[in-house]
């Protein structure tokens, strides 16, 4: 039964990454739970025009159709690499593309990743506030993983996958059918 789309942004140019691994767990657990169809890009997917972009119609018609498609998108997941304590530049450089009021109301799920403990507040130091500027919900419970969490580029570790499934868990509140339909099922 689907829903909707899951749109997932890594603010990573780098592949494999590990961001890139978090947020597709994240969204396959969004899948999982609620059907949405999830469609992931990292930076390198937005193309060419986008380090050179000052406003969206500068932007070629592939990087348009990627904010549109996050600008369209039922449920957002994001996530980003940490360098000195926040997320990169070309993360925020994209987000400052979008028009203030388009991500209004969605539902995000917060996701970084860093080298160790010390970054694990970019959640709710950078990456809560710039999505409280546009308006968004994002969830209570955001998802932080360090490099020790990850084997091969892939989620490894059991107790930051219950906490991805925790901020799956509060997507309920804005899909109450899938929720009842999933208690129903079991």
């Amino acid at each position: 039964m689907s829903h909707g789309k899951l749109v997932g942004l890594v603010g990573n140019f780098s592949r494999p990454s590990k961001s890139y691994a978090l947020v597709e767990t994240v969204a396959g657990l969004v899948r999982d739970r609620y059907g949405l169809r999830p469609e992931l890009y990292d930076l390198t997917d937005i193309g060419p025009s986008f380090g050179n972009a000052r406003r969206h119609d500068d932007l070629d018609i592939s990087a348009r159709q990627v904010v549109q498609k996050i600008i369209s998108a039922d449920v957002l997941v994001v996530g980003s690499p940490t360098y000195k304590g926040s997320y990169t530049g070309l993360f925020k450089h994209f987000f400052d593309l979008i028009d203030p009021l388009a991500l209004q109301g969605k539902p995000v799920i917060l996701t970084a990743t860093g080298g160790g403990d010390r970054h694990a507040l970019i959640v709710e130091h950078q990456l809560r506030p710039l999505f409280g500027f546009f308006m968004a919900h994002t969830l209570p419970s955001a998802v932080y993983a360090a490099d020790r969490d990850f084997s091969d580029y892939r989620l490894a570790s059991e107790p930051i996958r219950r906490r991805a499934e925790q901020a799956v868990a509060e997507l309920g509140a804005f899909f109450p059918q899938a929720l009842h339909h999933a208690v129903a099922a079991e």
